[in-house]
This record gives structure tokens, C-alpha cells and sequence, in this order.
């Protein structure tokens, strides 16, 4: 039988990368001096992890890069290593390289080794002797066996691995072999756990042995070699000039001297985690870190599911095959006398089938920390770039939306926290001498309103100049010399396209490219973005995004013989108005008056062409004010219909783009409804309007 392993490589490398974005976390929340002896122990659990499973796969490159770096943790998690920001920032950069062997490792390109080869390079010169090393009294101590030569007869090693050893990839006989490369060995195998040949499980590991390595090996070599299979078995290293006789009583590795070792654990205990990756589909959500990695796992093409959703959903599935199981008994034996029954059975139906929905689209939410899991790393970074001193703050990390929004979505926000990193926060004498504190607060913050995700990005640094602004976009010729625009529209200048005020160009802001491509991207998940700013104070951005691509909560409305989908979210009102209300603007069309303020009128007949539009006058048909773009317009039509939820189906995937369109759904009966994309809608009507008009509008 042939196994294919492309499946376990999967597991493996998503497995890694989240072992990748736990160790950037780790590092990040470091403090320096001491280490936090667990939170070492967290990086180097995954460092151990991703080295054990690149060996069993044979992805060699990996496994030794990685053992490099678990070599310095080890050293730190012993006490014999202090947390500088040297060591910490040689850590985050090897994360980095290995990020990228892995990438290359998952998509089958090669592996930048001059790139390796450095960064293996710095992690060297940090272990021989370079900056965070302590002196060679700590590491030497009484007692410390550690980094000693054995001078004498040499080692006595008590190896017993867990039962599931031979599962992770790792064979006894490898280590022996290396073992004897070091010296004379002698084995002596322990078989009391050995069943009867007819009981034997070929995958499981009954022997333990009694090694004696003689010669003059170091125990740091030794403990490299076993370094492989720590977590995966009961051990005890013990220099033969110093021995007790300690068979049958072994410890974990480098933690025991033999007068102080204890009794071994049963054999039949709960072994640590192996370090070989396992397959998804446990009975227990499998929940992502909040990290710093980029949110690899977020653009996988798998996601893992908690077993309550799949339970939920086994569920509704029962129920509706129970109405189906009864809705088609009726049908066998049907008469108007079960007409009553039938419309019962067809209300569970309807909601069955909604609760199915639902649980199915519960399966594609992922929280938010896949996409803010990328800022602590990249603020952190940029901060030390720039000299400013600036905190993340992070909140609702754990809001859930769909998938293809996190997927989408991540940017746009990292182009809005760059800018804030930039040209919102000052440097920290410029903050002190306003009377601010020198350290700048970026906050992230994400929430559910309304059946919308709402992301802010928020900082306390200079603000938006609006002057700045409009003399910028009068000197480009953007905006007229007696254009009156308000705050909030000379806020939008900086959506323009090129449009920048940076002082200087830098390769993290100032080229006046990306502004506009986060509005267009946002846009295009169906969501809009809204600045609000007080200069000295801070700025925040407000992005409001749909829970779902999928789904669409919409409004039905009619138009001579085609019914169109006006998302719910982009409507404000629905007015009948009458002929008083209308005026005629000299190149604007036509406006109406609602509580002080004109409006355009769009109307959808002739947008879209349509000749047998019943309503001709505006007195007659119906105008949805709607918004989009941080605008409103009036859109004339015929009629409403009722709201409800479509399935969103791309036009430009069966047909063509569509301007003005986002969509299409398929009705009950069958028939095509466009859904309307509102901000389309606008740029399209006011594509020939002088632009302080487009703004004001």
C-alpha cells in the first residue's frame, strides 16, 4: 500500500508556520536581562517541533538551521544565556529566514542559501563568544556537568524512549551510530517490556537501553545527538569517573546528576507532544496564536474547524433530513386534508435550511488575529527604523469574520499602520516638548455592528493638517483656487491617486502610491473606509467591512421589467418626494432637498438603459438614499420588493466586469438580479463632474 505524503506535508508545514508566528510572538514579548523561563520554553518548544518534523520529512536544511537556533534558546531557557536585544533581534531575523525555507520548502523552488548561510553565520557568532554570551564561571558551576570533556573512562547513558518513538520518525539505531562515532560504545538493552511476537505492535518502542560511551567526548556533543528525541524519552547522562550505578532510574536530559535521579515515569504514561506534526481532526479546536508571522495559515487552502461547529452541523443536518423524511411521506399520500401539515413541514424546511446556512458559514470564520498577528512584528521593526518609540495595542483580536475577508484585508491594513507609524506618530522629542509622552500608542480594534466587521486603526500622533492637505491638492491643480471644501472632504484628498505630503520619500511612505489602492481593495470586499482627525491629537481610519463575501442582506427593487439588489448596508431611507423638492444644477443634473442638504439623483433607467422604466417623472416612482464613498445620492426606481439574502455569484468570473455592478444573485423563480455596487454607482454618474463638485456632493 502506498502512502501519499503530500497530505502529511501539508499538516506539516501548516503546523510549522504556526510554530513559526509562536516563536515571533515569544520574541516580541521578551523582557531583557533574565529569561522568562516559560516563555523561552514556548519558542523553543516550537523551534523543537519544526526541527523534529523537517527531520522526519527529510527536509534537511530546516532541521539544521533549526537546531542552530534551539542550541541559543536551550542556552537562554539554562540560565547560562542573558536576553539581550542583540540575541532577541539575531532570534527574529533567523524566524524570518527559516519563514522563508519553509515557504520555499512548501512550493518546491530552492532555498536562498547565501541567505542561510548568513544568518547561520550570526546565530555562530552569538553562540562562540559574540554579544549576550555570560562568563564561563556560569556556565561551569559546581555540579555542572554540562560543557564538561569527559577525561576519563567517559559516559554512562540511560536512554528509555516513550512508547511512541518510532512514530516520529526517529530510530534508535541512527543514534547509536552517531553515538559511536564519538567513541568506543557499548549497549546493553533492557527487554523486560518485550511482549510475545503475536502481541507485538512494529510501531511501538519496548526496548530501553544502558549505553557507555567510552573516550573523551563532550557532553555538548552527546546532548546534540540526543537533542533530536528529549521530549520523546526518559534519560540520564552521567560521567563514568562520578558514577553511581543509576540503571532504572533516569530523568530528562540535562536535568539530573545520578545521585539526585529519580524514579522513572511508567512506561505507560502520557509522553510529551511528539515532535512529528500530526494530521488536523482532533476532538479539540486547534486555535491559532496571535502572532506576528503574517498570517500564513490564514491563506492556506484548509482551515481547521473546533468540533462543536462540526457537531452543530451534524445536527441541522438530522433535523433536516427528518423534515425531508417527512415532507416526502406527505407526498406519497398526499390530499388536502394534510395541506395544513404540509405548510408546517415546509416553515422547518425554511428553517432548517436557514440554521444550515448559518452553521455552514459559522465553518468559514476565522478570528481577526490572523490578520492583526502580522503588527506587533512590523511595528516593532519600523519603530527601531524611524527612532520613535511606539506601542500596538490590540483589541478584539478574536471577532471572527469570514476567510476570504482575512485573506483580503491585510493590505489595506498594513498600509494604514505604516502611514500611522510614519506621518502619525512624532518622533519622541517632539512628543515630549507638545506634552505628550515619548511613547506613541497605535491601537488596532475590531468589532461586530450591525452584521458588519468593524476594524479601527487609531493613533495619538500630529493629526491630519487639513491646510496642509488643500494647498497640496490646489498646487497640483486637483482642486480650484476657490474650491470651499470642509474637513472631512479635505480628508478624502488624501484617497487621490499620487497624492502625498511626505516631506521626503522613504522606502516606508511618501511616493503618494497606496492611498487610492486602499480604498479600491476595501472597495472591492464591499466595504467602505472613513477618517476622522483632530491635528495634534490623532487620527483614526474606520474601515466597515461585510461578515461574509458569501451572503448578501439586500433590498429588492424594480426597474421597468429587472429587479436589481441594493445591499441593506448602503441604505439610509426610502422617500416618495415630491415635484417641490427637485432642482435643476448646472452641470450636476438633477438634486433634491432632504433636511438641508442637496442630493443627487441617479436614475437606474438611464444608467443601465433601460427603455420601459413605468415611473417617468421622479413624483412618481420611489428614491433609496444611499451612501457609499462617505456620500449620498437618491436612486430612482419604479418600486420596492422585500429584503432578503442573496447568494453572491461574480459577474466578472461568468461574464464580464460591470460598472456599477458588484454581482449577480439567482432569485427564487429562477431569474438574474445585478447587485448594485453603490459606490460604482457614484463614481460612474459623477464621472464628468469638476472634482470640488464630486467631493461636495
Amino acid at each position: 500500500m502506498s502512502i501519499d505524503m503530500a497530505q502529511f506535508h501539508q499538516a506539516f508545514f501548516e503546523e510549522s508556520f504556526e510554530g513559526l508566528d509562536a516563536m515571533e510572538t515569544g520574541l516580541l514579548n521578551l523582557d531583557l536581562g533574565d529569561a522568562d523561563v516559560e516563555e523561552i520554553n514556548t519558542i523553543f518548544r516550537a523551534a523543537h517541533s519544526i526541527k523534529g518534523g523537517s527531520g522526519t520529512f527529510g527536509f534537511t536544511d530546516i532541521a539544521n538551521f533549526t537546531h542552530v537556533m534551539e542550541t541559543l534558546l536551550d542556552e537562554m531557557r539554562d540560565g547560562r544565556r542573558q536576553v539581550t536585544q542583540i540575541a532577541v533581534d539575531t532570534l527574529l531575523r533567523s524566524v524570518d529566514c527559516l519563514r522563508d525555507m519553509m515557504t520555499a520548502t512548501s512550493e518546491g523552488t530552492a532555498i536562498d542559501q547565501a541567505n542561510v548561510a548568513k544568518h547561520k553565520e550570526e546565530l555562530d557568532n552569538l553562540l562562540h563568544g559574540g554579544a549576550g554570551t555570560q562568563t564561563a564561571e556560569v556556565s561551569q558551576a559546581p555540579g555542572d556537568n554540562t560543557g564538561k570533556r569527559g577525561d576519563g573512562q567517559g559516559w554512562q547513558i540511560v536512554f528509555a524512549p516513550h512508547e511512541h518513538l518510532l512514530r516520529t520518525g526517529n530510530d534508535p539505531v541512527r543514534i547509536f551510530r552517531e553515538l559511536g562515532e564519538l567513541g568506543g560504545l557499548r549497549a546493553e538493552a533492557d527487554i523486560a517490556q518485550m511482549p510475545a511476537l503475536a502481541d507485538m505492535d512494529p510501531e511501538v518502542c519496548y526496548l530501553s537501553w544502558d549505553l557507555r560511551l567510552l573516550g573523551a567526548a563532550p557532553r555538548v556533543a552527546i546532548d546534540d545527538i540526543f537533542a533530536w528525541v528529549e521530549d520523546d524519552a526518559d534519560m540520564a547522562i552521567v560521567d563514568l569517573d562520578q558514577q553511581d550505578e543509576i540503571k532504572g532510574e533516569v530523568s530528562p536530559l540535562k536535568e539530573v546528576d545520578a545521585e539526585t535521579a529519580p524514579p522513572s515515569p511508567a512506561k505507560t504514561a502520557n509522553p510529551p507532544a511528539a515532535s512529528a506534526p500530526t494530521t488536523p481532526g482532533g476532538s479539540e479546536e486547534r486555535r491559532k496564536p496571535v502572532a506576528g508571522g503574517g498570517g500564513s495559515n490564514a491563506n492556506s487552502g484548509s482551515i481547521r474547524v473546533g468540533i462543536d461547529k462540526i457537531d452543530g452541523l451534524i445536527n441541522m443536518v438530522g433535523e433536516l433530513v427528518i423534515t425531508q423524511s417527512m415532507l416526502g411521506m406527505l407526498g406519497e399520500h398526499f390530499d388536502m386534508s394534510k395541506v395544513d401539515r404540509l405548510k408546517d413541514g415546509l416553515v422547518q424546511l425554511e428553517r432548517h435550511t436557514r440554521e444550515l446556512q448559518e452553521s455552514v458559514m459559522r465553518i468559514r470564520m476565522l478570528p481577526i488575529s490572523f490578520t492583526f498577528s502580522r503588527f506587533p512584528r512590523m511595528v516593532h521593526d519600523l519603530s527601531s527604523k524611524l527612532g520613535k518609540k511606539i506601542e500596538l495595542v490590540m483589541s478584539g483580536e478574536h471577532t471572527e469574520v469570514d476567510k476570504t475577508v482575512i485573506e483580503k484585508i491585510g493590505d489595506p491594513l498594513v498600509h494604514l499602520v505604516r502611514n500611522s507609524l510614519d506621518h502619525g506618530i512624532e518622533m519622541p522629542q517632539d512628543r515630549i516638548a507638545k506634552g505628550k509622552p515619548e511613547t506613541g500608542i497605535v491601537h488596532l480594534n475590531a468589532y461586530h455592528k450591525g452584521g458588519n466587521i468593524i476594524i479601527e486603526i487609531k493613533d495619538d500622533g500630529k493629526g491630519l493638517p487639513a491646510e496642509k492637505l488643500l494647498a497640496k491638492a490646489r498646487q497640483r491643480g486637483l482642486v480650484s483656487e476657490d474650491a470651499n471644501l470642509g474637513t472631512k472632504q479635505i480628508y478624502e484628498l488624501i484617497f487621490l491617486p499620487g497624492f502625498s505630503t511626505a516631506e521626503q520619500v522613504s522606502d516606508v511612505s511618501g511616493r503618494g502610491v497606496g492611498m487610492d489602492v486602499v480604498r479600491k481593495n476595501i472597495q472591492a470586499l464591499g466595504g467602505t473606509i472613513d477618517i476622522e482627525s483632530e491635528e495634534g491629537v490623532g487620527t483614526t481610519f474606520t474601515i466597515r467591512l461585510p461578515l461574509t463575501l458569501a451572503i448578501l442582506d439586500g433590498q429588492s427593487v424594480v426597474v421597468g421589467d429587472e429587479i436589481y439588489i441594493v445591499p441593506l448596508v448602503s441604505i439610509i431611507e426610502s422617500i416618495q418626494i415630491k415635484p417641490q423638492m427637485i432642482n435643476l444644477v448646472a452641470g450636476r443634473g438633477e438634486v433634491f432637498r432632504l433636511r438641508e442638504r442637496y442630493l443627487p439623483v441617479i436614475r437606474l433607467n438611464e444608467i443601465f438603459g433601460i427603455p420601459n422604466a413605468r415611473a417617468k417623472d421622479l413624483s412618481e416612482g420611489l428614491l433609496v438614499v444611499v451612501e457609499g464613498d462617505g456620500q449620498r445620492c437618491g436612486l430612482f426606481v419604479d418600486d420596492l420588493q422585500g429584503q432578503q439574502q442573496v447568494v453572491i455569484k461574480s459577474l466578472e468570473a461568468n461574464y464580464r466586469r460591470v460598472d456599477g455592478v458588484s454581482g449577480a444573485t439567482i432569485l427564487g423563480d429562477g431569474s438574474v438580479a445585478l447587485i448594485l455596487d453603490i459606490p460604482g454607482l457614484l463614481r460612474l454618474a459623477g464621472r464628468n463632474q469638476p472634482l470640488e463638485q464630486r467631493l461636495s456632493a
